[in-house]
C-alpha cells in the first residue's frame, strides 16, 4: 500500500544506505520494488539551483530508480518552524515551482 502523501507528483527527501546517500525530487513512481525519483543528489541541490538562477544549468535532474531495501527513510518536503523546505528555497531563488524544471519524461 503507497502512502496517499508519497503519491506522485509528491517532493520528498530519501535517505539511502549501502551506500549512504540523500536524494531530493519529485516522486515519479513507488511500489512494492522501489522508488522512482526525478531530482538530484542533495549534496549537489544548491550547485543546481544557482545554475537555474544564473540562467545557465550545466546539469539536468536525473530520473534514478532505488530499489526498496535501499530506502531507510522518506521525508516530504515541506517547511516546519524555521527549516524552510527545498522546493521553497528553490522558488525563494528562482522564483518559479520546482516541479517545473522536474518535468515527466515523455512516453515513448
Amino acid at each position: 500500500m503507497v502512502l496517499p502523501f508519497l503519491k506522485p507528483p509528491a517532493i520528498v527527501i530519501l535517505y539511502l544506505q549501502a551506500p549512504r546517500e540523500r536524494y531530493w525530487g519529485v516522486v515519479r513512481a513507488l511500489d512494492a520494488t522501489g522508488v522512482v525519483l526525478q531530482g538530484t543528489d542533495l549534496d549537489s541541490f544548491d550547485d543546481w539551483v544557482r545554475q537555474v538562477a544564473s540562467g545557465e544549468p550545466n546539469q539536468e535532474p536525473s530520473t534514478v530508480f532505488f530499489p526498496l531495501h535501499r530506502v531507510e527513510r522518506v521525508f516530504l518536503d515541506e517547511s516546519a518552524g524555521d527549516f524552510v523546505s527545498f522546493a521553497e528555497r528553490f522558488k525563494r531563488s528562482v522564483g518559479e515551482d520546482a516541479r517545473y524544471y522536474l518535468t515527466p519524461i515523455p512516453e515513448p
